[in-house]
């Protein structure tokens, strides 16, 4: 599986970032991308459950990197995210995220993210919404100077 770029300071991938939950994010095929890890009990929201805040910046993120499976220098940001928490996430146990495209039109996109426990149980899911980033805003940003790239594992 090829590897998705990462960042140095992103809360969710962020290899720089101390309080990074520091996933890495795999194409698993075009439109559909992977990540496995643990989440820290330093993400608890009650003792031995992770916080609604975190599993949802994991579904937002895993969702918009399945959009960008053909064109990784794509940057879009979330316009709105349906989550459904379905069971309590356990913390330092393995966990699967998976993001799926839906579609795309123009300048706007929809993908879909689950989160399931090694046995297949989806613990939560998310329908997400975006749009993409104006030329405003990047131009002129190189990637790399801001640390987009393949941080090798």
């Amino acid at each position: 599986m090829e590897k998705l770029p990462g960042s140095k300071s992103c809360y969710v991938c962020g290899t720089e970032n101390p309080i990074s939950l520091k996933l890495e994010f795999f194409i698993v095929e075009e439109g559909v991308v992977r990540s496995e890890f643990l989440i820290s009990e330093q993400y608890a929201g009650y003792p031995g459950m992770a916080h609604g805040g975190n599993i949802a910046a994991i579904l937002d993120e895993i969702a918009g990197r399945a959009l960008t499976t053909d064109d990784p220098s794509r940057f879009m940001v979330t316009s709105e995210l349906k989550i459904k928490y379905l069971h309590p996430v356990p913390t330092n146990t393995p966990l699967v995220a998976i993001g799926k495209t839906v579609k795309k039109r123009g300048r706007t996109a929809v993908a879909h993210s689950q989160l399931n426990d090694l046995r297949g149980l989806v613990l939560a899911e998310c329908d997400a919404f975006f749009v993409d980033v104006t030329e405003k805003i990047t131009q002129g940003l190189d990637p790399e100077a801001v640390g987009w790239k393949v941080y090798d594992e």
